[in-house]
């Protein structure tokens, strides 16, 4: 049992450093949108801002996103019950 919470613990830091990366993608693209004056495009630049934050909810191509962590912190939290 103390194997299967070792693992489970495993997954979900895994799951989370994912997270830990993405989203400091985010914080330097609001950086940057902090940046912007009157005549830059913000459009885009806001565009491109969604697009990080469908990529750490979604996962991207390959990967499941926030679903991965939520789904790896349920299975450690019941490991952890046990």
């Amino acid at each position: 049992m103390s194997n299967d919470l070792e693992d489970t613990r495993k997954e979900l830091d895994k799951e989370f450093e994912q997270f830990r990366d993405r989203i400091g993608k985010l914080h330097k693209k609001l950086e940057k949108l902090g940046q912007l004056g009157p005549t830059d495009d913000i459009y885009d630049e806001f565009s491109d801002f969604e697009d990080i934050v469908k990529e750490i909810r979604t996962g991207g191509m390959i990967g499941s996103g926030l679903k991965g962590h939520r789904e790896a912190r349920e299975k450690y939290m019941d490991s952890r019950n046990k």
